[in-house]
């Protein structure tokens, strides 16, 4: 009896004078200290490198294009992850933890669906972008224009911040849930409880412009291949290299659209998992835990 009564006064809580306080799971000093170096980087990486972005393309005129807009909004969300996600995950990942309040807890997963959301909606319009380049770029500028740019900008941000916050911000996501809510709920947390209703959200706002964006970069690599042997073919014809305009303007457009094709991949590959743990969770009606931070996915995402 003696000997149990100090191990169990030896287990740390976060809030070590309240009864309902989450049991803390900390990391060695090792583990504790790369952690948050890593996280930090992130975090650092994602709000300056995206506030780079922004600056250049806003400065320079020469990138005043629609498709730079799109990416300067990119940016954006990205920035906005990195300042009001990111510090904050990196804390409680760390130290098992949530300091920062009960309604700070409720607003940060409400700015992490958001902006995340923002950030995968500004990727699917951005492929539609390259797709429309890459299959007429001749009559391109007349297809996708600044006001046509501006439009894609302002439903990725809306629909996501309507969408997850009508979610989040009620309650709606734990309906049906509640007493499972309060037997697990303890100070010092902040999991997120998901019926059925998250699954909507997320195939509505993960899954269908990730359909999209497989699509349209499906038909982008097989444009390139058909643009590529009508090259070579004209060449080997002529007897020459053929040089056009229309030729260099055809391998910009194919280069441009490789590079973003590699980014959405890097992207999708980060952020696969977490959704495939929250759709699992959601249809199974458990407690989502989410073992999988978003803001690690939204560092590796940033990167790209």
């Amino acid at each position: 009896m003696s000997s149990a009564s100090p191990s169990a006064a030896a287990v740390p809580l976060c809030y070590e004078h309240l009864n309902r306080s989450c049991v803390k799971t900390p990391y060695s000093p090792g583990p504790r200290l790369i952690l948050y170096t890593v996280f930090i980087f992130g975090a650092v990486l994602a709000v300056f490198g995206n506030l780079l972005v922004m600056i250049a393309i806003l400065h320079f005129r020469q990138l005043h294009s629609p498709t730079n807009f799109l990416i300067a909004s990119l940016a954006c969300a990205d920035f906005l992850v990195g300042v009001t996600v990111m510090p904050f995950s990196t804390v409680r990942s760390v130290e098992s933890c949530w300091y920062f309040g009960e309604s700070y807890c409720q607003l940060h997963s409400c700015f992490d669906g958001s902006f995340c959301y923002a950030s995968i909606y500004h990727l699917c319009f951005i492929s539609l972008d390259r797709y429309i380049a890459v299959s007429d770029p001749l009559v391109y500028p007349t297809k996708f224009t600044v006001s046509v740019s501006g439009m894609c900008i302002a439903f990725s941000w809306i629909f996501p911040i309507i969408c997850t916050f009508s979610l989040l911000g009620t309650g709606a996501n734990a309906a049906g849930l509640e007493d499972l809510v309060s037997a697990l709920t303890c100070v010092g947390g902040c999991q997120i409880a998901v019926n059925q209703s998250w699954v909507l959200v997320n195939f509505l706002l993960f899954f269908i412009p990730t359909l999209v964006m497989i699509v349209l970069y499906s038909k982008i690599f097989l444009i390139a291949k058909q643009q590529a042997r009508q090259i070579e073919s004209l060449s080997i014809k002529t007897g020459r290299c053929s040089d056009s305009y229309q030729d260099r303007v055809a391998r910009r457009e194919r280069k441009a659209a490789r590079t973003l094709g590699v980014a959405v991949l890097a992207f999708l590959i980060s952020w696969l998992p977490y959704f495939l743990d929250s759709i699992i969770e959601g249809t199974t009606q458990l407690w989502s835990q989410k073992c999988l931070d978003g803001n690690t996915h939204s560092a590796v995402g940033t990167l790209g």
